[in-house]
């Protein structure tokens, strides 16, 4: 008999989550049955469209999330014991899984870990999944970058921001990152070899992206929205491309706040802007894993990840998260 713990949307946030919205019970798992296997968590990711989802989620179920899992249990030949996986169980410890395990939310199967030639099984979660796709093939497909053009990150110190801007220099382009703090514009100047940094909580964004941006803006990787969001298209060159992630200035907010609106740029620079969710290239999957591993062995894609020790201590990795307490990926080990 396996006890799992798992954490419960008991209550739908206003504003940032409190300790009473999401909270941690146990479960008691029933026997395997054919085709069944057990998986214990390893590491457990936290992500800011876990917050965005929050309000379309059913009471009482389980914090959706991925995480990376040994097979301690298995009925199943195709997932024998000893093996990791990756899969979309959400915020628990054990999960009876099967072939069918897919995930609603996502759409993404329950896969076999791959071999990551000795790097760290929890970049599974980050730079070697769901947010390196979504860097990958977000900035590629939709932004379309050409070598010499400038580009700009918002949310650049983040899982997803912080491997666009590698990527974007990979591809020859000039990049702005913004986020912050100034600890994390130095990672992002002298690590990760963005040309310019701009800290949205103490420069005037808007002067700060003329001076680091003097020939405007070709492409902008969007994952705050907002007042930003805004500045950046005023600045950006005809024919520029947007590609949205996210929109985080919202998520904790308990009214959208009313900001000028981008439409009037949008329409007289001819901007193409288009939003994505990345399991749009789930049939591509191996490909972004496979060529991000590449770079990350050329020494061109950096990584850097915010682990937090501890099941116990999902919802604090969560909340830090959403406060912008993570450089690069956040998880946590359990």
């Amino acid at each position: 008999m396996v006890v799992a713990k798992k954490w419960i949307l008991a209550k739908r946030s206003e504003g940032f989550p409190k300790e009473t919205d999401i909270v941690l019970q146990e479960e008691t798992l029933p026997d395997l049955k054919e085709n069944d296997f057990l998986v214990e968590a390893v590491y457990l990711s936290v992500d800011p469209y876990m917050r965005a989802y929050m309000p379309r989620s059913e009471v009482n179920t389980t914090m959706i999330g991925s995480q990376v899992g040994k097979i301690i249990e298995s009925k199943n030949p195709k997932f024998p014991v000893g093996k990791y996986v990756i899969g979309q169980y959400g915020w628990r410890t054990h999960t009876i899984a099967n072939d069918n395990s897919g995930d609603a939310f996502s759409g993404l199967p329950t896969t076999i870990l791959p071999d990551l030639g000795g790097l760290p099984l929890s970049l599974a979660l980050g730079v070697l999944g769901l947010p390196g796709n979504t860097a990958y093939f977000g900035f590629l497909e939709l932004c379309k970058p050409k070598a010499g053009e400038t580009v700009v990150v918002s949310g650049a110190a983040g899982a997803v921001g912080s491997i666009v801007g590698q990527i974007a220099k990979i591809k020859g382009c000039r990049v702005v990152g913004i986020a912050g703090s100034d600890e994390k514009g130095k990672w992002l100047t002298e690590e990760l070899g963005f040309d310019s940094f701009i800290n949205y909580k103490t420069d005037n964004v808007e002067e700060a992206l003329k001076k680091a941006a003097p020939k405007g803006v070709d492409c902008y990787f969007d994952n705050v929205g907002g007042e930003i969001s805004t500045i950046v298209m005023n600045q950006m060159n005809e024919f520029g491309r947007v590609a949205v992630c996210g929109a985080i200035s919202y998520y904790n907010e308990k009214e959208i706040p009313k900001v000028p609106a981008p439409q009037f740029a949008i329409v007289s620079k001819q901007l193409r802007v288009e939003g994505l969710i990345v399991v749009r290239w789930a049939s591509r999957w191996t490909e972004g894993i496979r060529q991000n591993t590449e770079w990350i062995k050329q020494g061109k894609l950096k990584y850097h990840e915010t682990v937090t020790e501890g099941f116990e201590n999902m919802f604090k990795a969560f909340v830090d998260m959403l406060k912008g307490g993570n450089m690069g990926k956040a998880v946590v080990k359990a």
